[in-house]
């Protein structure tokens, strides 16, 4: 398993033009991904893809665990900006299992790119790698915003907290193979109704 061999803060993108070539690397680093398991991926490639210096890149990401932690950040925090609102009287706990579904599919649909990234967030401490942190928090937010808890109680984050971290193990579950998709779909239903029922404001 890939490790962080030194403890650094990465350069974070500050002017359009690093944000771009920050998106460059993310890019480059998911169609690597998508081919190979996350020990086979080389950051030299990584870099070639991206067309930037090897330099640069270490910059912004000190490992691989960095980059494929960023990339399933970026990726998650593109599908909740994508997501639509829930259709009209569907029960919030069953509106934030459809939105853990659709982002399951997609994740899966590049299983390799989903294993290296699944395997990279779980290995990362969020005292070094910033996007482990930023992984919960794009969660929560987007199963908070589903559920239309505005001001939600401690409780509430405890339950949404629990529901992220079953989810994570239910996709690896069925990356491993020991779940059919179908039923990582419908263990992700009965999860979302045991833990969130009665939670919306709505």
């Amino acid at each position: 398993m890939p490790r962080i061999a030194e403890v650094r803060t990465p350069a974070e993108p500050s002017s359009p033009e690093q944000r771009a070539r920050h998106l460059r690397i993310l890019g480059a680093a998911a169609r690597i991904g998508s081919g190979r398991d996350l020990e086979r991926v080389q950051m030299h490639e990584v870099a070639r893809e991206a067309g930037v210096a090897i330099a640069t890149l270490y910059r912004y990401f000190p490992s691989k665990i960095h980059l494929f932690t960023a990339v399933l950040a970026e990726q998650i925090d593109g599908f909740g900006r994508a997501v639509a609102a829930p259709a009209p009287g569907t029960p919030p706990e069953d509106a934030v299992a459809d939105v853990l579904v659709q982002a399951s599919r997609k994740l899966l649909r590049r299983p390799v790119l989903a294993a290296a990234m699944l395997q990279a967030a779980a290995t990362a401490n969020p005292s070094v790698v910033a996007d482990a942190a930023r992984i919960e928090d794009i969660s929560r937010d987007l199963i908070l915003r589903t559920l239309a808890l505005s001001e939600p109680a401690p409780a509430d984050v405890t339950l949404v907290r629990l529901l992220v971290q079953c989810w994570y193990g239910v996709l690896q579950s069925a990356l491993n193979g020991r779940l059919p998709i179908h039923q990582m779909e419908d263990d992700l239903r009965i999860a979302c109704r045991l833990l969130l029922a009665g939670r919306s404001n709505a």
